[in-house]
């Protein structure tokens, strides 16, 4: 028996790397030659062109793709979940509504398939070390099913609810990272135009009270500028899908809406290493 894979980009391959580490053999759904050499290289993993060959027999199907439109489109659209069998468990790990999910569940439900919605917090290099924090929604027997397969590489695996569960938590998580990062933005702006030095900020930040997961990955790139230069498509797009789902339940983002609106942040270049 194996497990498919779909999305097999930068947070993905990491994924494929650990499940064959730890046993599993691994079908890559890979539709670009560099997916497919990525995957050759790769001990118990095999690369097919389609979906039907991916999901053949298959006890898992995990899909890490960039957009919640993705995921219809190759869960839905594609035949992913038509063609799984059945007692196969669907795993989500891209960040979205958490609608998608439980429309996911209903087409799931009548091929005896069951559904996790598993967003991650964390990058390629916690993938890689097997410590990516995953928090899961689903039923008690779904999110069973599914610890198999992300204990290859997520620690912790955290169970937070029903399915859509996952998703609305990693929602809130990516809220207050975002409005971090916006913050940290500002605040050493004003410090720059004050006289002091982006690198003496990031040092005695990191180890003042202002300390966060936001401000480590700013310290790691060496400045807000280029951090935000690496996460900015991935945050907007969540930022996006946050607001988006906060209309739909009609919740009051308060103050950090304005932070999680493209058109009222600080520029990315409003502080540079000197």
């Amino acid at each position: 028996m194996s497990v498919a894979f779909v999305g097999a980009g930068r947070m993905g391959l990491p994924m494929v790397r650990r499940l064959s580490a730890a046993g599993e053999s691994v079908r890559v759904l890979a539709r670009s030659d560099s997916t497919r050499e990525a995957v050759g290289g790769i001990a118990r993993a095999v690369a097919v062109s389609t979906v039907t060959e991916a999901v053949d027999g298959v006890e898992a199907v995990i899909v890490c793709v960039h957009k919640d439109s993705e995921v219809r489109e190759i869960c839905l659209d594609a035949g992913l979940v038509d063609g799984m069998p059945d007692g196969s468990v669907l795993i989500v790990h891209t960040t979205g509504s958490p609608d998608t999910a439980k429309d996911l569940a209903r087409v799931a439900e009548r091929r005896g398939v069951r559904v996790v919605d598993a967003p991650v917090s964390g990058g390629p290099d916690d993938i890689a070390r097997g410590a990516v924090t995953i928090f899961l929604g689903g039923d008690d027997a779904a999110v069973s099913a599914a610890r198999r397969f992300l204990g290859a590489y997520g620690e912790p695996l955290i169970h937070v609810g029903p399915l859509g569960s996952g998703q609305l938590m990693k929602l809130v998580n990516n809220s207050i990272f975002l409005s971090n990062i916006e913050v940290i933005v500002s605040a050493t702006r004003f410090g720059a135009v004050g006289g002091l030095d982006i690198e003496t900020m990031l040092t005695c930040l990191r180890q003042g009270s202002a300390h966060s997961a936001a401000l480590e990955g700013i310290a790691r790139a060496g400045s807000p500028e280029g951090f935000l230069h690496s996460v900015r498509e991935f945050l907007d797009k969540d930022a996006a899908v946050v607001r988006e789902v906060a209309d739909s339940v009609g919740a009051d983002l308060g103050a950090i809406r304005p932070l999680l609106t493209s058109g009222s942040r600080p520029p990315a270049d409003a502080v540079r290493v000197r």
